[in-house]
């Protein structure tokens, strides 16, 4: 426990990226007009959820007007909004809404983290960033490891990140590497990775994701990891 949280204050003081570091601060003195009067983060977003996981979803990176200004992933912003519904009704978070840090949250036996911990322009992280990142992400599957028995990338992105970061961190990976697919499932040695659509507006306004889409992934993850959902509020 004591070693992830020291991983997340590593993680949020990270400037190793100037493109990135430069972008963030920017947004969090502009600010949206919406959030004029809030204190943005503004800083690299480290990851949300219980330090004995058993399941752990990968996606892109933070919003700029979302985890940057909230400082906690997929927090305060439509693709949150799609998540943290999916993990509630599913029985693996305490409410369906993630507005901002103190609303009382909690995950039970899943955790969140993306390979690329600042918000990039145009929210299009480069590869060299995202190699830049990886560390980190190494570290937390290596911390993770004791409990850990399955993860969901979300989007192709989240894929390619996790893929050799868990080669890193200790597992095998079949070659070639198995390719991205919404829905697709490979068995690792004592893990599973299970691949979902990003939950991007793209995604879910033009109904390539689907709620239902997203619950039936993480029920089938949960299940792999021997997660027990506690009660939902609905499906």
């Amino acid at each position: 426990m004591d070693a992830l949280a020291d991983l997340d204050r590593r993680i949020a003081d990270c400037r190793a990226c100037p493109r990135l570091v430069g972008w963030r601060e920017e947004v969090a003195r502009t600010r949206r007009a919406a959030f004029a009067d809030q204190t943005y983060w503004g800083r690299p977003v480290p990851g949300f959820g219980p330090p004995d996981a058993r399941l752990l979803i990968v996606g892109l990176a933070p919003a700029a007007h979302g985890g940057n200004r909230t400082g906690r992933m997929f927090t305060g912003d439509r693709s949150g909004d799609v998540l943290y519904e999916a993990l509630y009704d599913v029985g693996l978070a305490s409410q369906p809404t993630s507005v901002a840090v103190g609303d009382g949250l909690e995950l039970y036996g899943v955790r969140v983290t993306a390979p690329v911990h600042c918000a990039p322009p145009a929210n299009k992280p480069t590869p060299g960033e995202r190699e830049t990142c990886r560390p980190w992400l190494v570290q937390e599957l290596r911390l993770l490891r004791p409990t850990l028995r399955a993860v969901v990338a979300l989007g192709a992105f989240g894929w390619q990140a996790t893929l050799p970061a868990l080669v890193e961190a200790g597992w095998s990976v079949p070659r070639p590497r198995p390719a991205f697919g919404h829905g697709a499932r490979v068995a690792l040695d004592g893990l599973e990775l299970f691949g979902c659509f990003h939950v991007s507006q793209r995604n879910t306004f033009t109904g390539r994701l689907t709620p239902a889409m997203v619950r039936e992934v993480l029920r089938t993850a949960a299940d792999a990891a021997g997660v027990l959902p506690r009660a939902s509020g609905s499906n």
